[in-house]
C-alpha cells in the first residue's frame, strides 16, 4: 500500500499528537516527500485550543513550531482519508478500535519495543516534555521511514 497520508491520535490532541504532527511535517519537508499529516484526539474536551503550552515550549527547542495547529476530535471518516492513523498510547488505539479503526497502528512500536508514549499532560511542570518529545521523534521517523521505502 502506497501512504500518502498519516494521522496521529492521542486523547486530547494537545500534548502529544501535536508534537507528532509538527515532527512528521519537518521531516517529510527535509526528505522532500509528498505526505499529508495530521493530528487528532479520541475526546472532545479541547477541540479548537492550541497545543498546551508545554508541547509547544519543547517542539521549538529542538526547531518545531506547532503554535498554529488547533484540537480536533478524530471522525469516522478520518479512518477512509488517512492511509495510517497511529495512536500514542495503548488506550488511544483501543479507543481508536471501538470507533471502528481496523488497524491502527501505535507509534511507540517504531523505536520503543511497543512501549506508550506517556501523556505529558499530567507532568509536574515541563520535566518529561524533553523524554516524550525525544521518544515521539525517533519513533515518527521509524515510521515514516519504514512505510515509504
Amino acid at each position: 500500500m502506497e501512504v500518502k497520508s498519516i494521522l496521529f491520535v492521542c486523547l486530547g490532541n494537545i500534548c502529544r499528537s501535536p508534537i507528532a504532527q509538527g515532527v512528521a511535517q519537518n521531516y517529510i519537508k527535509e526528505k522532500k516527500l509528498d505526505l499529508h499529516i495530521d493530528s487528532a484526539g479520541t475526546g472532545s474536551w479541547h477541540v479548537g485550543e492550541a497545543p498546551c503550552e508545554n508541547s509547544i515550549k519543547v517542539a521549538l527547542l529542538n526547531g518545531v513550531d506547532i503554535s498554529r495547529q488547533k484540537a480536533r476530535q478524530v471522525k469516522k471518516e478520518d479512518f477512509k482519508k488517512f492511509d495510517l492513523i497511529v495512536g500514542l498510547d495503548n488506550s488511544n488505539v483501543q479507543n481508536l478500535k471501538n470507533l471502528g479503526c481496523k488497524n491502527p497502528l501505535k507509534l511507540g512500536d517504531f523505536g520503543f519495543d511497543g512501549k506508550c508514549v506517556p501523556d505529558p499532560y499530567f507532568f509536574e511542570g515541563f520535566e518529561g516534555f524533553d523524554k516524550v518529545y525525544e521518544m515521539i521523534d525517533i519513533c515518527v521517523r521509524n515510521l515514516i521511514d519504514e512505510h515509504l521505502k
